[in-house]
C-alpha cells in the first residue's frame, strides 16, 4: 500500500500561496499527478484545477562515520478551482 498524501506543508511562503488558491502537500515519491489529484478531490471534496510536483532532497550530513546520503522526498502544489478553499489551512 503506497501512501499518496503524507502531510500538509505549512510555512510562511506556503500560506501566501494558499491565499491564491495553491496548497502544498508532502506526498509519496511513487505517487503520480493523477493519483494526487484523485486523493485530494475525494479526501477534501474540492475540485482540483492542476497539480505540480517537485522532488526535493535534504542536505548531506557529516557524522563520525562520514557523509550520510541525503533523503529524497516529494512535494505537490495543488491548484484549486476558483472559489474553492481547504479548511485545513485556514486559521492556524
Amino acid at each position: 500500500m503506497k501512501t499518496i498524501i503524507r502531510s500538509p506543508l505549512i510555512t510562511e511562503k506556503n500560506t501566501t500561496l494558499a491565499e491564491t488558491g495553491v496548497y502544498v502537500f508532502e506526498v509519496g515519491l511513487e505517487a503520480t499527478k493523477t493519483e494526487i489529484k484523485k486523493a485530494v478531490e475525494t479526501g477534501f471534496s474540492v475540485k482540483v484545477q492542476g497539480v505540480r510536483t517537485v522532488i526535493c532532497r535534504n542536505d548531506m550530513k557529516y557524522s563520525k562515520f562520514g557523509l550520510t546520503k541525503p533523503k529524497k522526498w516529494k512535494k505537490a502544489f495543488i491548484k484549486l478551482a476558483d472559489g474553492q478553499k481547504l479548511s485545513l489551512f485556514e486559521g492556524a
